[in-house]
């Protein structure tokens, strides 16, 4: 039997997204896949091929996929003679315009990204919740687009070795309480909030990422709260670590007293469950999908009334009580993400392609 050749393209893991979610994601998921095909005979017949470069000559592939969404750079260009697969992660720019103005290059791009995104057979996405809202923003039917949620690696545990957790303790400068999060800093994220709320209750705040200790950063709506929050990081209850390597974060984790999610939107929100799985107790926002990846396993705000942050705050951080039922129940959840299931379900997505490509 002649073999199955598919492409997915693993730029993002090459260029700027390799340290945001969408290089994490693909960079996981192509080993899961691999391992898979190596070593389950229902794909003995598969070859998974990696491909750099979106224009790359494809038409010797049986199937294509690619595991990113751009709303506005023409990066999509798709041949209908061969199925095609898009992940698309969400789509928070387009559903808060107000926030995110890209001008008319910016909207004739999404028009054509959007135009090309209706000729794939299939899109795959990572949570319920961003599979209606690309539904309703694209017109793309939900009976197309499959859900594949992102995981964290098994690097994120429950870390015992009391003198790895002292030295990056020492090595971040941490308190020995405090508040964590992790991520990129936009409009979505809601940090403004979370920073006035700590300060408030004089509770130590930890924010990990490039892009809080990024310089001259440039003076645009989308860069409002990161410049908001440069300017507040001579507060000595404010630490922004910068980038982490990847050894250092599971200890973090493991360290923080509450892990906040305080995120206006969300298409999945892969550091809650990191949180989770690191025995972190958690406080999340009640909005888009981060009612859906934590399933009760935290305690949930309204991102919109400060007062609600403040309160879910104060409540965790003075019970020892119910950070350890929240420890015990995000373990539990965090058991659900897995990456060989994500690449199983992956695998079963480019099979449907496949059979629907022939009929």
């Amino acid at each position: 039997m002649a073999k199955v050749k598919i492409a997915i393209d693993i730029s993002p893991t090459q260029d700027g997204n390799a340290v945001r979610g969408i290089g994490y994601f693909t960079s996981r998921l192509v080993p899961a896949m691999q391992q898979i095909i190596k070593t389950d005979p229902e794909y003995k017949d598969w070859q998974l091929d990696l491909i750099r470069n979106s224009k790359l000559e494809i038409r010797n592939f049986d199937l294509v996929h690619y595991p990113f969404f751009d709303p506005f750079k023409r990066t999509l260009k798709v041949n209908s003679s061969i199925p095609t697969i898009v992940t698309v992660y969400d789509l928070t720019p387009r559903q808060f315009k107000k926030h995110y103005p890209v001008g008319i290059k910016g909207e004739l791009n999404w028009l054509s990204q959007k135009h090309q995104l209706k000729k794939t057979n299939l899109l795959v996405t990572c949570s319920h919740y961003s599979k209606f809202v690309i539904s309703d923003l694209t017109g793309y039917p939900t009976d197309r687009i499959y859900v594949t949620p992102g995981a964290a690696d098994p690097s994120f545990k429950v870390i015992g070795d009391k003198n790895k957790l002292k030295k990056i303790s020492q090595k971040y400068h941490l308190s020995k309480k405090f508040v964590l999060f992790v991520g990129d800093i936009d409009w979505n994220k809601n940090i403004p909030n979370l920073v006035k709320a700590c300060f408030k209750l004089k509770y130590p705040l930890v924010i990990v990422g490039s892009a809080a200790v990024q310089k001259n950063v440039p003076d645009h709506p989308w860069t409002t709260d990161l410049r908001w929050l440069q300017s507040q990081k001579s507060n000595p209850l404010l630490t922004l670590t910068g980038f982490v390597p990847d050894a250092d974060l599971p200890a973090i984790f493991n360290l923080a007293t509450i892990y906040c999610q305080p995120s206006y939107a969300e298409g999945f929100g892969l550091p809650l469950v990191q949180a989770m799985a690191s025995a972190c107790p958690t406080i999340f926002s009640q909005e888009t999908s981060l009612p859906e990846i934590s399933n009760f396993s935290g305690l949930m705000f309204n991102p919109y009334n400060p007062k609600s942050l403040t309160h879910a705050l104060k409540k965790l951080w003075n019970s020892p009580k119910l950070q350890q039922e929240f420890v015990k129940k995000g373990l539990n959840r965090a058991k659900h993400f897995t990456w060989k299931l994500t690449a199983r379900q992956t695998l079963a997505v480019y099979q449907l392609a496949l059979l629907s490509h022939e009929k």
